[in-house]
C-alpha cells in the first residue's frame, strides 16, 4: 500500500472551519469510515443511528452552552452528510501515553488507539493560535475539539479515554446509565478542555490547573508534559473531582486506560478500556527517554495492536515533534518531522 503523506497547514489566522473546506473529502471519508468499523451490518444501522445521534448530539452541546457549537453546525452544513455532531462527540476510544526525561527536557510518548478506520491515513499537523500562543494539533477536519497537541515553549498534553464506570448492570447496561450521566452534564466535553487549554494557558502551570480544576462532561485521564526537568504529570478526572500523579524525579510517568489513583476506588469500580489497558501500562513503562530518539523503534504489542491509528512524540522543550499514521500495525503514512524552519518561519511573521 502506497503510504500517504501527512500534510501540515498553517491555520493560525484562520479557523477550523477553514480546514474543513479546504479538505472535505478527508471529512467525508473518515465520516463513511466509521460507519463501516464492523462491516455491512454497522453501515446499515448508521443509517438509522446516525440522524438520530446527531438530533441528540446537537441538542446537549445547545443545553450545555457549548462555545463551539456554531463550528460544528458549519461542520454540518458544509458536508451535508449526518455523523458530524455525533463525531464531535465520540469518545470511545484507548490510548497509552507517558512522559519520559530526555536529557534535560521532557518528551512525550502517544499513541492513539480508535476503532475509525481511515484515521491513520487522513490525520494532519494543524499550526493553530489562540490568546496564549501558537500549537501543533494533530487532528482532522471536521473536529472542534484537541486530543493530541503541542504549543512550542509551553506544553504538550493529549488526553486518554478514562475507564467506564460500573454500575452492576452488565456491559451493556453500564454503558447506556453512562450515557444517561453525561446527558445530564453541563459541562465541557474533556476534548474541547483541551482545546480552551492551549489556546488559552500560557505556562505549564497555567495548564494543569485548568486541566485539574475544570468541570468536564464525562471521565477522562489528561497527559501533561513542560520544558523543564520535571514538568509532566498524569492528570485522572471524574466531573469535578481530580488526582494528579506527577513525574518529579522518575525516569517515566504513563497512562493508558484505567485508574491509578484514589479514584479507582470510587463509586462501584470501573471497566477499564480495551485492548488491554493494564498490559499497555506496563509496555510504556519498559520504554525511556533515550528510546524516543529513534522515532518509533520502541512500538511493541501491545501498546501498538489493532485498533492503533496514530503514533507521535513531542517536545515542547527542544520544539520536536515526530508523527505517523496508522491502521492497526501497518503503517499508513510516511514519517513527519517538523523541519525546524517551520517552526522559525512561523515565529518570525
Amino acid at each position: 500500500m502506497l503510504k500517504a503523506t501527512i500534510p501540515f497547514v498553517d491555520l493560525r489566522d484562520k479557523s477550523p472551519i477553514d480546514l474543513l473546506r479546504n479538505y472535505p473529502d478527508k471529512a467525508r471519508d473518515t465520516i463513511k469510515a466509521s460507519t463501516r468499523m464492523y462491516g455491512m451490518a454497522s453501515r446499515a444501522a448508521s443509517l438509522v443511528a446516525l440522524p438520530f445521534a446527531d438530533k441528540r448530539s446537537r441538542a446537549w452541546l445547545a443545553r450545555s452552552n457549548n462555545p463551539y457549537l456554531y463550528e460544528i453546525e458549519s461542520f454540518a452544513e458544509i458536508l451535508g452528510t449526518p455523523g458530524v455532531y455525533a463525531l464531535n462527540l465520540s469518545y470511545e476510544w484507548g490510548c497509552t501515553s507517558g512522559v519520559y526525561r530526555t536529557a534535560d527536557s521532557v518528551s512525550m510518548l502517544r499513541v492513539l488507539d480508535w476503532p475509525f478506520p481511515q484515521l491513520g491515513r487522513n490525520v494532519m499537523v494543524v499550526l493553530q493560535k489562540g490568546r496564549a500562543g501558537e500549537f501543533f494539533n494533530l487532528t482532522w477536519p471536521g473536529i472542534s475539539g484537541v486530543y493530541t497537541a503541542m504549543a512550542p515553549g509551553r506544553f504538550s498534553a493529549t488526553i486518554n479515554l478514562a475507564p467506564m464506570r460500573q454500575h452492576k448492570l452488565g456491559f451493556v447496561g453500564d454503558w447506556l446509565r453512562n450515557r444517561v450521566i453525561a446527558g445530564n452534564q453541563n459541562a465541557l466535553p474533556p476534548a474541547h478542555l483541551l482545546r480552551q487549554v492551549f489556546e488559552q494557558a500560557d505556562s505549564y502551570e497555567a495548564a494543569k490547573k485548568m486541566l485539574s480544576e475544570t468541570r468536564i462532561a464525562v471521565p477522562a485521564i489528561f497527559v501533561l508534559a513542560g520544558t523543564r526537568e520535571g514538568e509532566g504529570c498524569v492528570i485522572e478526572r471524574l466531573e469535578n473531582t481530580a488526582e494528579i500523579l506527577e513525574l518529579s524525579a522518575s525516569q517515566q510517568l504513563t497512562a493508558s486506560n484505567h485508574f491509578r489513583s484514589s479514584l479507582s476506588m470510587v463509586g462501584s469500580g470501573w471497566r477499564s478500556r480495551e485492548p488491554d489497558s493494564e498490559g499497555r501500562y506496563r509496555q510504556s513503562c519498559n520504554i525511556h527517554g533515550y528510546d524516543l530518539v529513534n522515532h518509533f523503534d520502541w512500538l511493541r504489542s501491545p501498546v501498538i495492536n489493532q485498533f492503533t491509528r496514530l503514533c507521535v512524540v513531542m517536545d515542547a522543550s527542544t520544539r520536536r515533534l515526530v508523527v505517523q499514521g496508522f491502521e492497526g500495525m501497518l503503517q499508513v503514512t510516511d514519517v513527519f518531522t517538523l523541519p525546524a524552519e517551520i517552526y522559525e518561519q512561523r515565529k518570525a511573521v
